[in-house]
């Protein structure tokens, strides 16, 4: 199978040719088990049915992980692309330490693509999540800090070309995300571009309440696909981290 990929420059489109998928589709014994880990909430019972997991979750995840490797590649080719918990895959056991809820583990399981970083909370991230009643993907961050933001709004008004193509890219079916300042950063801005501006920290996401399409191999093309028409605002994105490097005071 091949697929057409944005490169590092605008117009520069390459063909990635990637294996026949092993990615045959989740199962609705895997959103049960989402559904019922967390009702359950003991050790006892999760590995009563560690088995359900690593079959129905763990295995689909993983090779979904593999096929999405070429293209996400294609795109960056310093993102971590193998298929375990901890790289690309999350764990089940929720981290209590810090959460008024206890819970011991989540409703939900995702694949991530980024580079590595310390501050991976602060760095741009390709994501897909299930629950057991819908599943989202997109682009963003998980929580920008202000002084990434701060990057972001200076590209915005220094590069507004550049800014304008990763608008562009994030149009239906993705969604802008995220919580804004009560007041505007600039008065009279323009709406499209204060809907940008004023983000706290942001993702461009779809979600998706057809859990059908979870369990089709088709899934893997979809996320190709959208993923990679997103090339062109993980390249702004990019830019922001260089700029982390740099005084805000002498951009």
């Amino acid at each position: 199978m091949a697929i057409a990929t944005a490169g590092n420059r605008p117009n520069h489109i390459k063909v990635v040719t990637v294996p026949s998928s092993s990615f045959q589709g989740f199962t609705p014994t895997g959103l049960e088990f989402l559904q019922q880990v967390v009702k359950e909430n003991s050790k006892e019972w999760f590995e009563s049915h560690r088995g359900e997991y690593q079959r129905h979750l763990l295995a689909p995840f993983r090779a979904l992980v593999e096929d999405l490797a070429p293209a996400m590649l294609a795109i960056d080719d310093q993102v971590e692309t193998r298929p375990a918990v901890g790289k690309t895959l999350s764990r089940m056991y929720r981290d209590t330490r810090f959460s008024r809820d206890k819970s011991l583990f989540r409703n939900r399981m995702w694949l991530t693509f980024k580079r590595h970083s310390k501050e991976w909370t602060d760095a741009p991230v390709f994501f897909f999540e299930i629950t057991p009643d819908f599943f989202h993907y997109g682009l963003g961050y998980y929580s920008a800090s202000k002084a990434t933001m701060d990057r972001f709004r200076h590209l915005m008004l220094r590069q507004p070309e550049e800014f304008a193509r990763a608008a562009a890219c994030a149009r239906a079916p993705f969604a802008l995300a995220g919580e804004s300042y009560k007041r505007p950063l600039i008065k009279d801005q323009d709406p499209a571009l204060a809907s940008w501006y004023n983000r706290k920290s942001f993702a461009v996401m779809t979600t998706d309440n057809n859990i059908a399409s979870l369990f089709s191999p088709a899934l893997v093309a979809r996320l190709m696909r959208d993923f990679t028409r997103l090339q062109p605002l993980y390249a702004l994105l990019m830019r922001v981290e260089t700029l982390k490097q740099v005084p805000l005071e002498d951009l």
